[in-house]
């Protein structure tokens, strides 16, 4: 049996129609690059999430970006985040021209350290934002986060590329603090059929420098008070995340449902103590989605070797992420070195993210869990 760690035609296949059709529409109109899909796209976003303001832009890289621009964070400036994720959340830190400061993971969440958020902000003088990573579906612990913010005067600016519909006691991932941001990235929770992103925000004077950063810094037509950069959504992308947006919240509830399906099997097998498996903090907070499972993410000290039992049986895996970006040689002049952020470290050598996507099986499910079992019991 052939195990994908995603297929996305399963998901696409059944929309096949209403897609073609809503981009035939885009076709026949002619309005290519924002509009009016753009903005239907970006009032459902904003209404889903619980933001005043959405800007559709051209990725979830660009959306940190234009946010970061328009915050006028830059040169001399320091940010605040993990090195525990996806490289584009310091690159864009360094894009601007601003310096990374790196703190280390909770081991549990994978999520930004609250404590060593409060002893950086303690140590740093020079701090412009905070950027909290909601790392595979799961919020970070925003509301002792927000309270340092708020007490320090600096803004938080949440990194929710894999969160989209994810849910905290204060709200949706992307809207609980001054400004968000999600990546549409066809493997992500709600993807697009190519590049696309969004950023969220409260503040209307900030909305208006996003949207107009995001189309070189122009409002109105051919003036430019800023300068910006091409940022701007395609209309086609826009009507293929409008009618998939329909379908999030069921196949969020899918994706916990398979989550929930792993816990009870590796119960059954005894796997949950070879494996360490995803917590779920907020799962008593009242919300559905506490958490939405982008990834599903196990950790044990033989990673390497279970991917590889893995693949040999047809199964997909994926590593997220082997070298935490401290550790990067594009950050090396920031000076940190290998023991710096010990549990950034140790997930980077520890976890491996199985399948999970709403189409996934039972009998899927059970090979996986049934080949793990295989792993350990010759161990």
């Amino acid at each position: 049996m052939q195990v994908p760690l995603l297929d996305l035609r399963l998901q696409n296949q059944p929309l096949k129609d209403r897609i073609l059709a809503g981009i035939e529409a885009v076709v026949e109109s002619q309005a290519f690059i924002l509009g009016p899909v753009v903005e239907r796209l970006e009032k459902a976003v904003a209404q889903y999430c619980g933001a005043p303001h959405a800007f559709g832009v051209s990725s979830g890289t660009d959306a940190e970006l234009v946010l970061l621009m328009a915050l006028g964070i830059g040169p001399g400036d320091k940010v605040i985040t993990t090195p525990y994720t996806f490289f584009a959340t310091a690159g864009c830190i360094s894009r601007v021209g601003a310096r990374p400061v790196f703190v280390d993971i909770d081991p549990a969440t994978y999520n930004i350290s609250v404590p060593a958020l409060e002893a950086a902000l303690q140590r740093e003088a020079g701090v412009k934002a905070i950027i909290p990573v909601h790392l595979f579906g799961c919020c970070a612990d925003m509301e002792p986060i927000v309270a340092l913010g708020r007490r320090y005067g600096i803004p938080v600016l949440e990194d929710a590329a894999q969160a989209l519909g994810a849910e905290h006691p204060l709200g949706g991932a992307g809207a609980i603090s001054e400004a968000g941001w999600f990546s549409f990235y066809p493997t992500k929770n709600l993807g697009a059929f190519g590049d696309a992103g969004m950023v969220v925000c409260r503040d209307p004077a900030l909305a208006a420098r996003i949207k107009a950063l995001r189309n070189h810094g122009m409002e109105p037509r051919y003036f430019h008070q800023w300068i910006g950069g091409n940022f701007r959504i395609d209309a086609i992308q826009a009507s293929v995340l409008e009618i998939k947006l329909l379908c999030l919240d069921d196949w969020s509830a899918g994706r916990r449902a398979r989550a929930a399906f792993y816990r009870a099997e590796f119960a059954r097998l005894g796997l949950d103590r070879q494996l360490v498996l995803p917590v779920e903090p907020w799962s008593n907070s009242g919300r559905t989605n506490h958490h939405i499972y982008n990834q599903f993410v196990v950790r044990t000290p033989h990673r390497d070797a279970l991917r590889a039992h893995l693949q040999a049986a047809g199964i997909g895996s994926e590593i997220y992420y082997p070298l935490p970006l401290h550790l990067q040689e594009c950050f090396k002049d920031l000076g940190y070195r290998e023991g710096d952020f010990p549990e950034s470290e140790r997930a980077a050598k520890e976890s491996l993210a199985l399948p999970i996507f709403p189409e996934l099986t039972e009998a899927q499910q059970h090979h996986v869990t049934s080949q793990i079992a295989v792993f350990f019991s010759s161990r």
